[in-house]
C-alpha cells in the first residue's frame, strides 16, 4: 500500500509561530475590513477579501508542512483572538459615550456595530471552510504520494472558499443586502479568493520548500483524528 512508503520527517518548527501571529493578525484585519463592500471593475465584494485569500493560504502551507494537527491548533488560536476581538468591540460600543465625542461614538457604532454579527458568520464559515480545506489537502497529499502540490491547494481550496465564502455571505449580509446582490458579492468573492490561490500558486511552492528545508518538517497525516475537536 501506499502508505506504508510515506514517512513524516521528525524536524523542528522553528517558524511556526512567526507563521501562526500572521495568519491570526490576516484573520483579524479581514474581519474589520469586511463592514465595508468595495467595487473593484465588475466586481463588488467585501473589503476583507483583499487580504483574506492570503489565510487559506497559510492553511495550505501549515497543513502541507507541519500537518493538520498543528494546523488545527493554529486554526483555533485564530478562532479565539477574532472572538476575544469582536467581545471587545461589543464591550465598548455598550460603555457610556463622553459628551464631547458623540460623534466619534456614533462612526464607531456605524463601523464597528455590524462586526460582531461579520465575526460570528466568519468563525461558523472559516471553521467550515477551513477545516474543510485542511482535510482535503492532507488526504489528498497522502493519495498523490506527496508529488503535484498545485492539484491539492487549488481542489482543496475550491470545496473551503467556496463553503467559506456563501456560509459568510448567508450569516453576515441576509436581510442587509438584497439576494441578487449578495449573489453577485458572493460569486465575485469566490472567483477573487480562487484566483488569487491559482496566482500565488509559485510563491506557495516557493515557501513550502523552503520551509520544509528550513525546519526539515514533511508531515503526513497517516492515522491523524480529523475531528476538528481532536488534539491528537
Amino acid at each position: 500500500m501506499i502508505d506504508k512508503k510515506l514517512k513524516s520527517l521528525p524536524g523542528n518548527s522553528s517558524l511556526l509561530d512567526i507563521i501562526t501571529g500572521t495568519f491570526v493578525a490576516v484573520l483579524l484585519i479581514s474581519n474589520i475590513a469586511s463592514s465595508k463592500i468595495v467595487q473593484f471593475g465588475p466586481f463588488s465584494f467585501d473589503g476583507g477579501t483583499i487580504l483574506f485569500p492570503l489565510a487559506y493560504i497559510f492553511g495550505d502551507v501549515l497543513t502541507e508542512v507541519y500537518g493538520y494537527k498543528k494546523s488545527r491548533r493554529v486554526i483555533w488560536t485564530g478562532f479565539f483572538w477574532i472572538a476575544a476581538a469582536a467581545a471587545l468591540f461589543g464591550l465598548v460600543a455598550s460603555l457610556p459615550t463622553a459628551s464631547d465625542s458623540l460623534e466619534l461614538a456614533a462612526a464607531f457604532s456605524m463601523i464597528f456595530g455590524l462586526v460582531p454579527r461579520i465575526v460570528a458568520a466568519s468563525m461558523i464559515a472559516y471553521f467550515l471552510g477551513e477545516f474543510s480545506n485542511s482535510f482535503l489537502l492532507a488526504k489528498i497529499k497522502i493519495w498523490t504520494a506527496g508529488k503535484a502540490l498545485w492539484v491539492r491547494t487549488i481542489s482543496s481550496t475550491l470545496v473551503g472558499e467556496g463553503v467559506d465564502t456563501f456560509v459568510f455571505l448567508m450569516i453576515a449580509f441576509w436581510g442587509v443586502f438584497p439576494p441578487d446582490l449578495l449573489w453577485t458579492i458572493g460569486l465575485s468573492n469566490y472567483i477573487f479568493k480562487v484566483g488569487t490561490e491559482v496566482l500565488f500558486t509559485p510563491i506557495t511552492y516557493i515557501i513550502v520548500n523552503w520551509l520544509k528545508k528550513v525546519d526539515q518538517q514533511d508531515v503526513y497525516d497517516i492515522g491523524t483524528n480529523f475531528s476538528p475537536f481532536s488534539s491528537n
